[in-house]
């Protein structure tokens, strides 16, 4: 699926936040957002994923703009694992990713057995099948990410949209996590604040900083010492390992 923003732009309290940001992935594209804290990667997603509505400028999912369609059609397109995740009831993490069929399901309709496979399916992906009766509320965060991924995995969308997906993972989990992302062969955008995770598994990478778009490519494109200087203010040293994998070093 491919997924277009136009022009985006969102006002808060007389403050700019995004100033007319126009992005565009490929399909079964990992597009990755990055740029110092403040810079409005999460205000661009929300604006994507629909917590947010842009004060102008539009949002297209295969050229259909998003608020053409009601909610629970673009559910059945995007999945979202965002940063935050809170719930005021006591749910077990095989229920919460339940909640990922609910843009399949009637009004009233029953999970059934399929709903069921899917979700232990799920569960199983980000090696959590030996929590799903734990609380929700009693696991890590780490944990509660990799739940939330399964949420969004039992939700069967070609585009999945991750808000700083590796926040509260241990290097062992983050790496699983991104793998796992990289071969889902769907459309993927992904905030992303660890530059060497971002040039290990993005195909091309949009920087904002101040709410402004201030490169796009590849990461050998985007990811130099000079773009890290300019946006962030530190020395970098790019390099490549025996594998030809590349590696940012901070000086």
């Amino acid at each position: 699926m491919k997924i277009t923003t136009e022009n985006i732009r969102v006002n808060f309290q007389a403050k700019e936040i995004l100033k007319g940001i126009s992005i565009e992935t490929r399909d079964k594209e990992l597009v990755g957002i990055i740029g110092p804290n403040g810079s409005g990667k999460s205000t661009l997603l929300k604006c994507i994923y629909r917590v947010l509505k842009a004060d102008s400028g539009a949002v297209y999912l295969d050229g259909e703009e998003l608020y053409a369609m009601n909610a629970k059609s673009s559910a059945k397109k995007m999945a979202v694992v965002a940063q935050h995740n809170y719930y005021n009831f006591d749910f077990s993490a095989r229920e919460v990713v339940l909640m990922g069929r609910a843009p399949h399901k009637k009004t009233l309709e029953r999970d059934n057995a399929d709903d069921y496979r899917i979700v232990e399916e799920a569960l199983k992906t980000v090696q959590m099948d030996k929590f799903a009766d734990r609380s929700f509320s009693t696991l890590s965060g780490g944990e509660q990410q990799r739940v939330i991924l399964a949420r969004a995995l039992a939700q069967q969308t070609p585009a999945l949209i991750l808000d700083e997906p590796t926040n509260h993972l241990d290097i062992t989990h983050q790496i699983m996590l991104m793998k796992l992302v990289k071969n889902l062969d769907v459309t993927v955008i992904s905030a992303i604040h660890d530059l060497n995770i971002a040039a290990a598994y993005c195909d091309r990478i949009y920087v904002l900083k101040d709410g402004v778009l201030e490169g796009e490519g590849t990461p050998g494109e985007v990811l130099t010492p000079e773009l890290i200087r300019r946006i962030y203010k530190v020395e970098s040293e790019v390099v490549y390992d025996s594998q030809g994998k590349m590696h940012i070093l901070f000086l």
